[in-house]
């Protein structure tokens, strides 16, 4: 008895993936939902040590997202899908320490962890089943401590923030 072997060659493998992106089946980038609207209430500070406007920011920056990847209308409520959620961590944390480190200086690290966490609470009203509550999402950046925490908040706040709709989007409308 004669065995056949398939050899699945990097380019074969490709092709496939590009003819699957392509006809429907599924797609590498947007969202996986048959909803045609989303509202996301504004995202509540609730810490101490952020910027009084993050929750209006990082709300805005959701929608944005939403709006460019998505083919989902944005509505003010009662979206198919609906997203609200709460800032829950806005900290800076001491990392890499210093060998012969003295306390009195306050040099006891080499860098400090800049984190973001916020708490999402996602409804499909379409398919319950995908739906969450009070899910955290986290992100970090750490910066050397050379540099004054007031000259990178922003760059640092942007790019967190990035990664956390990212990480929303993924597990949200894109169902990953």
């Amino acid at each position: 008895m004669k065995t056949c072997k398939i050899f699945l060659s990097p380019v074969l493998i490709s092709v496939l993936v590009l003819s699957f992106s392509h006809c429907g089946i599924y797609s590498f980038q947007g969202a996986a939902t048959n909803a045609r609207t989303i509202s996301i209430a504004e995202f509540f500070n609730n810490t101490e040590l952020a910027p009084p406007t993050i929750g209006q920011v990082f709300t805005n920056r959701l929608k944005d997202y939403m709006i460019q990847n998505t083919s989902l209308s944005v509505v003010a409520e009662n979206g198919e899908l609906q997203l609200e959620g709460i800032i829950t961590g806005y900290q800076l944390t001491q990392v890499a320490p210093v060998a012969g480190a003295n306390p009195a200086r306050g040099d006891l690290a080499a860098s400090t962890r800049f984190t973001i966490t916020v708490k999402v609470t996602y409804t499909n009203t379409l398919d319950p089943s995908m739906s969450f509550k009070d899910r955290s999402f986290s992100f970090f950046r750490d910066f050397s401590n050379d540099i004054s925490f007031a000259d990178v908040e922003e760059s640092l706040t942007r790019q967190i923030m990035d990664q956390l709709i990212l990480d929303i989007f993924n597990a949200t409308v894109a169902n990953w």
